[in-house]
């Protein structure tokens, strides 16, 4: 037997419950998949890739042409300039440029700050670095401002001269939050002077609502210079299984992230890298997210606003969160299962992406819905909210 690294981890609740679903027959708007496929033209794109002979191991960062198209995405986006030679990183997904980017930023000793509720990879990446997480609530929805919102004093209180990296992420998985010129600015005034790299999960960055524009870290260099800004492939072209992410980072955080990841995956699907490059070229593959993503969160939004739920508002990904306190004072994975299992539509409990998810300041009575399904779907799982 060995001694687990990770004794406290176990199957995560994406899994509990999309097994729940299928074993059920519930309709899962709880994992965050879309349930319709990527574009025709983006699929014989990689056949093209694949006939032309690209199929053998790609350069180690990246195929040069995808690295370039990035590059100029982001320059285009965000003002922002990376060499796509020494600074952009194609990895195996964001997950993989997440763990990279953690496990060669820190040591044991460090201190790494958390924003939750938050993604469930972070934890375990910090811990797997032999460094401690040290998690900031953020200011759960009230009565007179149902959103999410970073209590910056809070962050700032928790540096010490241990912090070593600072994680954020925007738009902001599970609540929908996104980041405002406020927001940085305060990011900003906690690192300036310091030691403090940020770790910043973007990959939700073409799914932002309202005619707002999405507020990079890599569009402000006091914060650029610092940070790894990480994005996604597989949210951005409804890939998620092809799992294809990058890192923007500067020379010296690239080439430390390129030493984890060459010896982690060592490099990413060729022929998907050049498919990429090609689809990427068109910018309209990606600024008519918006709209596309929008018109299902309001028809969520509406739908549930015709049962018990209460829908918060979405600012930006494809999620929403909804307050069930009018139907259950069941802690949130107790509701979930229950109404996975007597309704018929599954969803994944907030109190999931807290550290401690049973503690009573873990839960809000609110549960996450993923809307990147087909109109079709998300009617029918309304229909069955209905009756909750």
């Amino acid at each position: 037997m060995i001694e687990s690294k990770l004794p406290d981890v176990g199957t995560t609740i994406f899994t509990v419950m999309s097994r729940l679903a299928a074993e059920t027959g519930a309709i899962n708007l709880g994992q965050g998949f879309p349930d319709f496929n990527a574009d025709p033209a983006l699929l014989d794109l990689v056949t093209r890739a694949m006939a032309q002979g690209h199929n053998q191991y790609p350069y180690m960062p990246g195929v040069a042409l995808l690295r370039n198209a990035i590059a100029a995405k982001v320059h285009t986006e965000y003002g922002a300039d990376y060499d796509p030679e020494t600074q952009i990183t194609v990895t195996s997904g964001a997950t993989e440029a997440l763990m990279a980017s953690v496990l060669c930023s820190v040591n044991p000793g460090d201190e790494v700050i958390v924003i939750e509720p938050c993604y469930d990879s972070y934890l375990p990446a910090i811990r797997l670095a032999g460094a401690t997480p040290v998690t900031v609530p953020m200011r759960a929805p009230q009565p007179d401002d149902p959103c999410y919102r970073i209590d910056w004093q809070r962050v700032r209180d928790a540096v010490t001269p241990r912090t070593r990296l600072l994680m954020i992420n925007s738009p902001h998985n599970p609540t929908g939050a996104v980041l405002t010129h406020q927001d940085l600015d305060a990011l900003e005034a906690v690192v300036h002077d310091t030691r403090i790299l940020i770790v910043s999960d973007e990959v939700y960055e073409h799914i932002v609502f309202d005619d707002q524009p999405h507020l990079s870290v890599a569009s402000r260099p006091l914060l650029a210079e610092r940070a790894f800004v990480i994005s996604s492939f597989g949210k951005t072209y409804h890939t998620t299984g092809w799992k294809i992410g990058y890192c923007c980072a500067p020379p010296a955080l690239s080439a430390e992230l390129r030493k984890v990841h060459q010896f982690m995956v060592f490099t990413v699907s060729s022929p998907m890298q050049h498919a990429l490059a090609a689809y990427m070229a068109d910018p309209a593959t990606y600024r008519q997210l918006p709209a596309f993503y929008q018109a299902k969160r309001d028809q969520l939004a509406a739908g549930l606003a015709s049962t018990r739920f209460k829908p918060l508002p979405s600012p930006g990904t494809f999620f929403m969160l909804a307050d069930y306190s009018d139907i259950s004072d069941a802690p949130e994975a107790e509701f979930s299962r229950w109404l996975t299992l007597k309704h018929g539509v599954a969803v994944i409990p907030v109190s999931a992406f807290y550290r401690q998810p049973d503690a009573p300041a873990s839960n809000h009575r609110l549960v996450r819905f993923c809307f990147a399904k087909k109109a079709e779907t998300l009617g029918q799982a309304i229909d069955r909210l209905q009756a909750v």
